[in-house]
């Protein structure tokens, strides 16, 4: 039964993929999509691919810096490739790669998952922030183009919000009953859960998940912590702004517009589908036609850059699970801090 869940579970988000891609090409002239893909500049695409292994390569960095205030001292190369991995399982299986990622780490580095899980929330979080104040710098500098798209994008579903409003606030409501009531049976309860087994688990386990969460505050270089988050989003606005330049039709655009590229490239991309797979074709598209392009040129665009990041991804992922299929179990990393000293290691190694 469970493995029937898993293989509809698949077959359930490769439909919502597929349905998506096809929403995103109804209505485009495709003979139009394919000579405009046959004039791309290949040098360009080389570049961008180039910044986009660089910005792995930082992001891969930044994850072991945050990891070395819990105790791990490990090589770059192997939070590289575990986090290559988590972002190839990503294509399969949206956001399940943020637990693989941090399995691989366990069983190549003995990271202790609960750990490494921390560090991901925090990593996200940031990634929250950075593309808050990117969104903010579109609105100074695209106020015109970026407030249209928001606008024809939520405008429907504030009337539907008016509309409905009756009963969203009656669920709402209802939601909030509940969780007050599960606090409260909680707090009733707590004796009697404290010598519950499960309990204690799930207990052990988000308190090394905050142990995890609060290594940011705890980091050696906080400095190196910033320059590699600011260098980590500026590939990403390069390989958009480059992928500009691979494309006769866009290759005179501004640098405005591959912010608001990104912005509303980055939304696509988290929303829960495999790789974004035609949300991100769909935003991108909508947004290059605020700049007077028409929508054939900006589907070439997003499948240009989608594309070649995609593939990148299949094989930078590719060699990094040989490699970590391929490596053996680790042994016990060797702290930065005594084991006795730091809760983490202590919890899941000295046992």
């Amino acid at each position: 039964m469970k493995k029937l869940l898993t293989i509809s579970k698949y077959i359930l988000l490769a439909g919502l993929s597929i349905f998506l891609m096809w929403f995103a090409l109804k209505g485009i002239d495709f003979t139009l999509v394919w000579k405009q893909l046959q004039h791309v500049n290949y040098f360009w695409i080389g570049v961008s691919l180039l910044l986009g292994i660089a910005g792995y390569l930082s992001r891969a960095y930044r994850w072991k810096m945050q990891l070395e205030p819990l105790g791990y001292q490990l090589p770059a190369f192997k939070t590289y490739h575990a986090m290559m991995v988590g972002y190839l399982a990503n294509l399969v299986l949206p956001r399940a790669g943020e637990v693989i990622r941090c399995s691989i780490l366990s069983k190549t580095s003995n990271v202790a998952v609960k750990a490494s899980f921390g560090t991901v929330i925090t990593e996200r979080l940031i990634d929250m922030l950075m593309l808050l104040l990117l969104t903010g710098a579109a609105f100074l500098i695209e106020f015109d183009r970026i407030h249209t798209f928001f606008w024809n994008l939520f405008s429907a579903k504030v009337a539907n919000y008016k509309t409905n409003s009756v009963l969203l606030y009656r669920v709402g409501g209802a939601a909030i009953l509940v969780f007050a009531l599960a606090l409260i049976l909680l707090y009733a309860f707590r004796k009697k859960l404290k010598e519950n087994s499960l309990y204690l688990k799930i207990h052990d386990f988000l308190k090394g998940v905050a142990e995890g969460v609060l290594s940011i505050a705890k980091l050696k270089n906080k400095f190196a912590f910033v320059a590699h988050t600011v260098f980590v989003w500026f590939t990403y606005y390069l390989t958009g702004y480059i992928g500009f330049l691979a494309l006769p039709a866009t290759e005179n655009l501004s640098p405005g517009a591959a912010l608001s590229v990104l912005v509303v490239g980055s939304l696509g991309m988290s929303a829960p589908v495999q790789g974004g797979i035609g949300v991100f074709h769909i935003m991108v598209r909508s947004t290059l036609l605020l700049y007077s392009l028409s929508k054939e040129t900006g589907m070439a665009y997003a499948l240009v850059t989608h594309t070649s990041q995609t593939l990148l991804v299949v094989i930078l992922g590719g060699i990094s699970f040989i490699f970590s299929m391929l490596h053996p179990a680790s042994a016990k990393p060797v702290p930065l801090v005594p084991a006795e000293l730091n809760p983490v290691i202590y919890d899941e190694h000295a046992k």
